[in-house]
């Protein structure tokens, strides 16, 4: 019998052919060889396909916590306004307007008058006293703060909370309720402080003889403690002690206010 010949030494031939590990078959087939590139591109799709769902789904997850992180947060800094409205009083229309931030607007004139709402200071001690009285209100929702008896006209008074669309506000004449009459208190004794900071500064511009009575309206409010910080009135006195166009009984009289302010009387 005939044999096929050896093949010979360092050909590279070999008697044993190489068996795929996936299909079972030699790896040198060339059908076979197609049927694994073939499972291997399925595979790679099917991975990529895995990835880029549990990529979307991260995504979604991730729309859904900011969304919900964003309707958790207020829209917006809250805002406490309070506005007095007194027919032939002087003034007639007094609106202060502070955000929890510190900032604060005031606007005090007559009806008559342009409306000029303007800046002015705020402590932080203050700020967080009038947030506090206003919490104590629920904010003023639903706030029902008019006893709703006739009483003598002291005003028509307004309080209003805003923070993002939010909006609550109560209007009362005279109230019973402590935490609303404290809050009312302090924002009148916020306008009566700057009411004088004002009226200082124009009667020492155009009436320098006027100086005095204002002093006087100082000087009352101190012995009432109504005054919520006037240590803001400090740089006005000041500044009418170093007048010497003056009058000396003004000019006392400031310093002496000045001196008390100082010591917390």
């Amino acid at each position: 019998m005939l044999r096929a010949p050896a093949a010979p030494p360092g050909s590279g031939a070999s008697n044993t052919s190489e068996v795929d590990p996936l299909t079972r078959r030699p790896a040198n087939s060339a059908p076979h060889s197609s049927l694994r590139s073939l499972w291997i591109s399925a595979a790679s799709v099917s991975l990529c396909g895995l990835c880029a769902s549990v990529a979307s789904v991260l995504v979604v997850f991730l729309l859904l916590f900011a969304s919900g992180v964003a309707a958790a947060s207020p829209a917006g800094g809250a805002k406490l306004i309070f506005k007095k409205v007194f027919k032939s009083s002087t003034p007639e229309f007094v609106e202060i307007a502070v955000s929890d931030s510190g900032d604060c607007t005031y606007d005090i004139r007559q009806l008559d008058d342009d409306p000029e709402p303007l800046p002015c200071a705020v402590g932080r001690p203050v700020v967080e006293r009038l947030f506090a009285l206003a919490g104590q209100l629920n904010f003023l929702r639903d706030a029902n703060l008019d006893i709703k008896k006739r009483i003598a006209n002291l005003g028509q008074k307004t309080l209003r909370y805003e923070r993002g669309s939010e909006a609550n506000e109560a209007t009362f004449n005279y109230t019973t309720n402590p935490a609303a009459q404290e809050l009312t208190q302090v924002f009148e004794g916020l306008s009566r402080q700057q009411a004088h900071l004002q009226n200082l500064q124009h009667r020492m511009r155009f009436d320098r003889l006027g100086v005095n009575d204002v002093l006087l309206g100082i000087e009352a409010d101190l012995g009432r403690k109504i005054l919520p910080e006037p240590e803001r009135l400090l740089p006005a006195l000041e500044a009418v002690v170093a007048e010497t166009r003056i009058v000396d009984l003004a000019r006392q009289r400031a310093r002496s206010l000045a001196d008390r302010i100082r010591a917390g009387k």
